[in-house]
């Protein structure tokens, strides 16, 4: 059986108990028994931080306004109260308004007007975060 190597998100062959394999001599036969499968699984999209992402920038800013709710104790209304914790809210709904902004193209067409919605949007829950913040 021969050595094979992975690229990208092909299959790899790893022969764990292989001494051949340990010291890195490709080529040479081993053992068909001592073989373990690894796939490389490709990642989410929403993790790559470096490319842009409608679907992170909108769920930071869901998520901080859920958070913030939640803080300020909102199913119960007559227990409204500020917390400090909800500066991290503010700051991962600023974060989300960011992501959304570096979505915008520089050419009009229907896809800017519909992030152009999505930050009028992210705007209403920044403002209301900011209310729950200082409300007390």
């Amino acid at each position: 059986m021969k050595h094979s190597k992975a690229v990208g998100e092909e299959v790899t062959l790893v022969h764990a108990a292989c001494i051949s394999c340990v010291n890195g001599r490709a080529g040479s036969p081993c053992l068909p028994n001592a073989i373990e499968w690894r796939i490389m699984l490709p990642r989410l999209a929403i993790l790559h931080l470096r490319q842009r992402s409608l679907m992170r920038g909108v769920a930071l800013s869901l998520g901080a306004f859920a958070g913030s709710l939640l803080l300020a104790g909102f199913p119960h209304i007559e227990n409204l109260h500020g917390s400090r914790w909800q500066c991290l809210t503010l700051v991962a709904a600023v974060l989300g308004m960011v992501e959304t902004a570096r979505c915008i193209r520089r050419r009009w067409s229907f896809y800017h007007a519909g992030v152009m919605i999505l930050l009028y949007s992210e705007l209403m829950i920044l403002t209301l975060t900011v209310f729950l913040v200082f409300y007390p």
